[in-house]
């Protein structure tokens, strides 16, 4: 078995089953890792060259916002018109979909090996919306989305590998080199519970959306959560797997793709479902389509 290397928890609108999806459309790139693509109005794809000189058009007092090259892509999240990427030398790339350039960009870890591993946008009990990243310092960084400004940070006693947001903004995930996940107060990053079963590092994460459910994927080949209702989880290569807990997570798909998979994602919807792959030669996004089965059209017809 290899370790879950991604996880996303969905609650789907319609209560056809996961399990029959078809591949829809693929998208070559020789170098996945050093190209951002954002969607544009008018259906084009906005490319942007990390391994050329990344300028940020709009410069915040206190934001810190500096010009970067050559960023090898370690984690990318989007939500909104937000989408946000770090890098594998620490770090930080921030543009809106809806305004030209990069909105911001900075290298928010100074030391070689603090690799930005996550990076997570949220909003806030206020409803103010927040960028989160977790990096091998042990730090994670909450920066305003607004202006870019880093308006707090949290430390922890070993390197942070994932976090991630409840849906309410209320709690937060950590997870890293310990073998106990941990449950803080979003806004103090103040602990609060301890979750313990693994017997190795943890690197990914995901709420439920009722907020109060979190899984866990661990090195030790195992996921670790409470009743939901799909789970997908992808291994570092070649599978997908997607579970029905309505059947005691005894009946799910297997999805087999060739390649290195950097991360997994349900569209809003969850009509879609998004596999990335990062291999070097066969870089590309697969997208994968529900299929539904209304049998009650077959019985009037």
């Amino acid at each position: 078995m290899c370790k879950p290397n991604s996880l996303w928890f969905i609650l789907p609108v319609k209560e056809s089953l996961m399990g029959d999806l078809k591949a829809r459309s693929v998208s070559y790139a020789k170098q996945l890792g050093h190209a951002l693509v954002f969607p544009s109005q008018k259906g084009q794809g906005i490319l942007v060259n990390s391994r050329g000189i990344i300028f940020p058009m709009q410069m915040y007092r206190g934001s810190f916002s500096r010009s970067l090259s050559r960023v090898q892509v370690s984690t990318m999240a989007v939500k909104d018109d937000l989408i946000v990427a770090g890098g594998f030398y620490g770090e930080l790339i921030c543009k809106y979909l809806n305004k030209p350039g990069v909105s911001f960009a900075t290298k928010i870890a100074t030391d070689e090996t603090a690799i930005t591993n996550f990076v997570d946008i949220s909003y806030s009990t206020s409803g103010a919306m927040r960028v989160m990243t977790a990096n091998n310092d042990a730090l994670i960084r909450v920066f305003d989305a607004k202006r870019f400004t880093c308006v707090d940070n949290f430390s922890f006693p070993w390197c942070v590998n994932d976090t991630s947001v409840s849906p309410d903004g209320k709690l937060l995930a950590v997870l890293g080199d310990s073998t106990e996940c941990l449950i803080a107060d979003a806004q103090s990053g103040k602990e609060i519970n301890k979750m313990k079963g693994h017997v190795d590092y943890s690197f990914a994460s995901a709420w439920h959306p009722n907020g109060q459910i979190v899984a866990t994927g661990n090195q030790d080949t195992t996921c670790r959560f409470a009743d939901g209702r799909y789970l997908a989880i992808a291994e570092p290569a070649d599978f997908v797997h997607i579970f029905d807990s309505q059947t005691d997570y005894g009946s799910g798909q297997e999805i087999d793709v060739f390649g290195e998979i950097g991360g997994i994602s349900f569209s809003p919807d969850t009509e879609a479902f998004f596999v990335g792959i990062s291999d070097q030669t066969y870089g590309s996004v697969l997208e994968f389509n529900r299929r539904h089965h209304n049998r009650y059209l077959e019985a009037i017809f």
